[in-house]
């Protein structure tokens, strides 16, 4: 019964680490390029804005203009990504 309670407490604080950080990222924000790489493509991140899942800004409406997406939306919507693992070199 108290490794349910140990890993209940560790859950627990892992959310509540999560939450910390969307709220501290709620004024915070990333690039068009950044946000398209945290979520997993330029594609998704349009489907997201779309969707209304992540908030942005465009302040001039010019072509090129830059794009501002909150970061605590991109955060939350993020990519599962794998570690790299080195590769054994087998020498001749």
């Amino acid at each position: 019964m108290t490794t349910m309670f140990v890993d209940n407490t560790v859950d627990n604080m892992a959310a509540i680490l999560l939450e910390n950080i969307l709220l501290a990222m709620e004024d915070e924000c990333f690039s068009k390029d950044l946000s398209a790489k945290i979520v997993g493509g330029e594609g998704k991140l349009e489907k997201l804005i779309k969707s209304g899942s992540i908030r942005f800004e465009k302040p001039t409406n010019k072509q090129n203009g830059k794009w501002f997406c909150k970061a605590s939306d991109v955060l939350r919507h993020c990519a599962r990504r794998r570690r790299n693992r080195k590769k054994k070199v087998f020498k001749k």
